[in-house]
């Protein structure tokens, strides 16, 4: 997810003068934050996921993108035992399905060799056994060679086939918000 925004954003950085060449960013796992929230009546949950890894490329003539971006999904942490404890064995299941990953398939936004760029990019996200076409929102600053890069989306996970849950006196939302907010490195790669 983030490696799609970052080759974005390398495209940006490098300029016209690459324009035909394809860019390669590797995500770092430590300059990575993902983050979840789930809206409730009461009082609203947030959380956190580890990133296992990803490579991105991306052309920044076409627009087309490939790689992928790795989620541990067994990570996933509420600060609450209880409710992590449900939350993996009966919403995500991640014992079953312990990962998610992101591929990436094309961007579209007006990139900027330095500065601040608004994209959109879409692709196919593969979780708990499914896969669905998602668009993450994006927002990519150019800093040199780095790249920070902060991507949203809303995931109808009941919608996607995991168990709402909300109780008789707990009510939460069928949608989760992600947000992932990442650093990383432009790489030249090959056409």
């Amino acid at each position: 997810m983030v490696l799609a925004l970052i080759l974005f954003a390398c495209s940006a950085a490098q300029g016209a003068s690459i324009a035909k060449d394809e860019i390669a960013l590797e995500l770092n796992p430590a300059q990575t934050e993902i983050n979840f929230t789930l809206p409730d009546v009461l009082h609203t949950v947030h959380g956190t996921f580890q990133l296992r890894g990803g490579t991105v490329r991306f052309n920044p003539a076409t627009g087309a993108a490939s790689g992928a971006v790795t989620v541990d999904v067994a990570s996933g942490a509420s600060g609450s035992p209880a409710r992590d404890r449900k939350m993996h064995k009966e919403i995500l299941e991640s014992g079953r399905y312990p990962e998610a990953v992101f591929t990436p398939e094309r961007v579209e936004g007006r990139f900027s060799p330095e500065g601040v760029a608004e994209l959109q990019v879409h692709g196919l996200f593969k979780i708990h056994g499914g896969e669905h076409e998602m668009v993450f929102q994006t927002r990519v600053e150019t800093k040199g060679d780095q790249l920070v890069v902060n991507m949203h989306a809303v995931l109808p996970y009941v919608q996607w086939g995991m168990k709402n849950p909300s109780t008789f006196i707990l009510r939460v939302s069928d949608k989760v918000q992600l947000d992932i907010h990442a650093t990383g490195h432009i790489h030249p790669g090959t056409s």
